[in-house]
C-alpha cells in the first residue's frame, strides 16, 4: 500500500502548491476552497493508505522479487453480494436528476432508493444474496 500512499500522497502536496499560488495571484474564493478542499480530501485518503500500510505490513504485490504463487491467498474479507448498492446508487441518481427535471421523477427516485437503503439496514429478505 505504500505506493498508492506515496500517489495521493503527492496528489495532497499537488493542491497544496496550486492552492497556494492560486491564493495568493487570485481573489476567486471559489476556486481557492475547491482547491483546499481538494487538498484535505486527497490529504484524507493518504493519511488512511499509510496507516493501513503501517498496520498490514508489506503485501506481496510490494515485493519486487515476489513469485506471482505469492499472493494466493485472501487476505481481505468480502461481503456477500447483494443489490442495495446497485438500487440505493439508482435511487440517487433518479433522486438528483428529480430535483432539476421534476418532482415527478424525484419521487420515482425515492420509491427506487427507500428498497436499496432497506437493504443496507436490515441485509435480510431478498437484497442479500
Amino acid at each position: 500500500m505504500r505506493a498508492e500512499a506515496w500517489l495521493f500522497t503527492g496528489v495532497a502536496l499537488f493542491f497544496a502548491v496550486t492552492g497556494g499560488v492560486y491564493a495568493a495571484f487570485s481573489s476567486d474564493p471559489a476556486g481557492i476552497a475547491a482547491l483546499m478542499v481538494s487538498l484535505l480530501m486527497s490529504g484524507l485518503v493518504a493519511l488512511f493508505l499509510w496507516r493501513q500500510a503501517g498496520r498490514a505490513g508489506p503485501r506481496p504485490e510490494d515485493d519486487p522479487t515476489a513469485e506471482v504463487a505469492a499472493a494466493g491467498g485472501r487476505r481481505f474479507f468480502f461481503p456477500a453480494r447483494s443489490l442495495a448498492p446497485v438500487c440505493t446508487a439508482a435511487g440517487t441518481a433518479l433522486v438528483g436528476v428529480g430535483v432539476a427535471q421534476g418532482l415527478w421523477l424525484a419521487l420515482i427516485g425515492f420509491g427506487v432508493l427507500a428498497p436499496g437503503v432497506y437493504g443496507f439496514v436490515f441485509r435480510g429478505g431478498e437484497w442479500s444474496g
